[in-house]
Formats: C-alpha cells, structure tokens, sequence
C-alpha cells in the first residue's frame, strides 16, 4: 500500500497542526497521515520531541520516532518569541486540527489556548491530550503511559495469579489507545463539522478515562453489576494464559463443545473428549485441576509444529507464540501486506506496519518518511508569505 505520489486517503485537503510530543498525541497524528491528512510537526528548539532521543538510533533517528511521526513534516520554532509566536498564529489559522499534550494551562500561558485559537479560527478542531483531565487534584501531574496503568486499575486486571502483585504490560497500552481514541474522536468532530452539527470545537481526552473506558468493557464485567444478589463469575480474560509446548509456547481458546474435541485431539487425546468427567462445561468447570493436568502433560510433549498442523486441522481456535522477529515471515502476516520495508534516507532500510484498516474508496497511503528535526521550517515559513531567512537569523525558526 502506497500513495505512489497520489493524495486519495479520505482526509485529504485537510490540514493538522501537531504541536504533541511522546506516543499519544503524535501517534494520532500519523493516522491522520496516513489517511491522507497534511500534518506538520511543530517541535521547540533543542531537544524537541524526546522520542527523537530514546532507544535504537541510527544517524540521530530513533526507531520510535520513526514509528509515530511518518507523514509529517517538522517546524522547530521558538514560541517564547513573539515572532515565533505570530507564526504560530498564521499556521493556526488556516489549520482544520490542532493537537496537544501539554499540561493542562500550558498552551493558555504561551497565548495559543482553546479560547484564544477559536477566536482567530472558528473552525478549528482544538485536541487536548493529558494525563488526568483538565481538573480535580492529579490534573496537573506529569503522566506517562505505566504511570497511567497503575492510576487506571490496568495493572491490578494484570495481577500475577499465584501472588497477586500487580504488573504492567510491557507496551505502551495506555498511549496506543489514547491515540486511536484521539483519531475517532477527531474524525468524529470532523463529521460534525461537515455535517452543520457544530463548527470547530475542544476535545479534552485524559489517557486515565482512555485506560478505563478501553479496560472496562471485559475487565469489568462482573464490577458492573452492583446489586448484591447478582451471580458472581470470573471475568473471560482472568483465565489467560500461555500452553508450554515442548519447544515453545501457544495459547487456545476453548468455547463450545467442538473447540473442546478439538483440543483433544491436537494435543492427542481424543479419548479425553468422550470422557464423563469432561462431557460438559459445567463438569469441565468442576473437575478443572484433573483436566488441566492431562493437557498440560499433553502439552509438553506437542512441539510447535504438531500444534500448528493440528490446530488447524480440528478447528482449534489457536496460535503459537510469535516473536517480533519471527512477524515478518509469518504466512499470514505476508498475504496481508502487513509491513512494508524501504530505505529512509537517513535512518536507512526500516519496516514499517502499514495502516491496519483498508478503505476500498479512498485508501490510506504509507506517508512519507518521519522527518528530521526542523527539515520543513524555512518551507512552511515560505508558504505562510513569510522570510525564512530572516526568521532563522532572528533565532525564531531553526
């Protein structure tokens, strides 16, 4: 999936200004990128986003910027600077998206807040992204994403089974997930818009109520229901758990009575299916340690490509477990066209996941490279009628 040079993604011709630093914020902004939007990074001096500073690099470009800021193009302008700030103004104005992470009050103290950008573009979709909200007692601490894990109840719903200690998971779930909701959430208001619903607006979103809004829907399906004759049950997810195989490791899912048989028989024990103890899930239920015993024996003595062959030979809602490295070759991963790999001119030969969704209308494209730091400044100044020289002499864009 690429572009080939060609805007056909259904957010072309609109234009996003992408003030955000980290994962949620610039996240959602590649997204709209690759839906065809036209997005520039707006970065301060020095540092500027410090995801261009953490983990694997090559030639100063990090893997993970890489992964959250293709499609962009990148502004490094002082806005502490009135002229920097006038700048800023211009860019706002013609802008259909602003996004932000900063703390709450931060953007009214630099003079491009809610209140003041609506007034200069009623149009604009004004995004604000923070750890907590814009109010009540944790509003204004700093949050990152396992921060936000602990805050949410996340890590207790991924507590150890035999001891009980909290864990977290070890990807950034809480930035993934504020960035998709961030994404509806624009293009919702985008909608409204068109639509004559409403003009610009403010979207306030608190990865705390992302976590708990994303968490909730299984996690919590016996903490909803709060009256006390109400039949109590272990949520779905409270039983996952990984199968060691003789020379790996798979998990399964075990629903209806045909899943059971096949489970059966992919770890050989065909017998096991017709066996009274088991006959329903009730009894599977009641006798669970002599049943968990038998498969996990079974188990052990499967390897991962007797378990890959017969999962799928009985109708057994399985998988072996993939590494990162292993991604790539795998058959379906392939027939997918999940990844792409080229050749950046900086950080050279890298792999990419395309966008997952695939429109049959108006396909997203595989955005352009993520930027280097301030690549697009004397551009953007240009296309704004401004002098680019005379600003970067003046130390207002670098």
């Amino acid at each position: 999936m690429t572009n080939n040079g060609v805007d056909t993604g259904p957010l072309t011709g609109i234009k996003v200004v992408d003030m955000s630093v980290m994962i949620a914020g610039p996240l959602a902004a590649m997204m709209l990128a690759d839906q065809g939007a036209e997005v520039v990074k707006v970065e301060s001096p020095g540092m500027g986003d410090m995801m261009r500073h953490l983990g694997s690099s090559k030639n100063g470009l990090t893997g993970i910027y890489v992964n959250n800021n293709r499609g962009k193009r990148s502004l490094v302008i002082d806005v502490k600077k009135q002229a920097g700030l006038d700048v800023m103004r211009r860019l706002i104005a013609d802008a259909d998206i602003l996004i932000q992470n900063f703390r709450p009050g931060a953007m009214d103290r630099m003079g491009l807040g809610w209140k003041a950008m609506h007034e200069l573009n009623p149009e604009l979709i004004y995004t604000s992204i923070s750890g907590y909200g814009p109010n009540g007692p944790s509003s204004g601490r700093r949050a990152y994403d396992n921060v936000i894990q602990a805050a949410s109840g996340l890590a207790s719903v991924q507590a150890h089974p035999a001891t009980g200690k909290p864990e977290l998971f070890r990807t950034l779930v809480c930035d993934k997930a504020t960035a998709y909701t961030a994404t509806q959430a624009i293009t919702a208001a985008l909608y409204a818009r068109a639509t004559g619903v409403a003009s610009g607006q403010h979207i306030e979103l608190a990865m705390l109520d992302t976590a708990i809004a994303f968490m909730w829907p299984d996690s919590a399906m016996d903490a909803v229901l709060l009256d006390d004759d109400t039949t109590r049950a272990p949520t779905i997810a409270s039983a996952y758990n990984t199968v060691t195989l003789a020379d790996g490791y798979a998990a399964t899912s075990v629903v209806t009575e045909s899943e059971f048989r096949g489970q059966c028989n992919t770890f050989g024990l065909s017998d096991l299916a017709d066996d009274p103890r088991f006959a329903n899930a009730d009894l599977r239920r009641a006798n669970r340690q002599e049943l968990n015993a038998e498969l996990k024996e079974a188990a052990a003595a499967t390897t991962v490509a007797q378990f890959a062959e017969r999962s799928a030979q009985f109708d057994l809602p399985g998988a072996t477990v993939s590494t990162l490295g292993e991604l790539p070759t795998d058959p379906q991963v392939i027939a997918n066209g999940t990844f792409i790999e080229r050749e950046h001119p900086v950080a050279g030969h890298i792999r990419e996941p395309r966008a997952a969704a695939r429109f049959s209308e108006t396909p997203q494209r595989v955005s352009d490279f993520a930027p280097t730091f301030g690549q697009h400044s004397d551009d953007i100044a240009m296309e704004l009628g401004l002098d680019a020289a005379e600003l970067r002499a003046a130390g207002v864009i670098f």
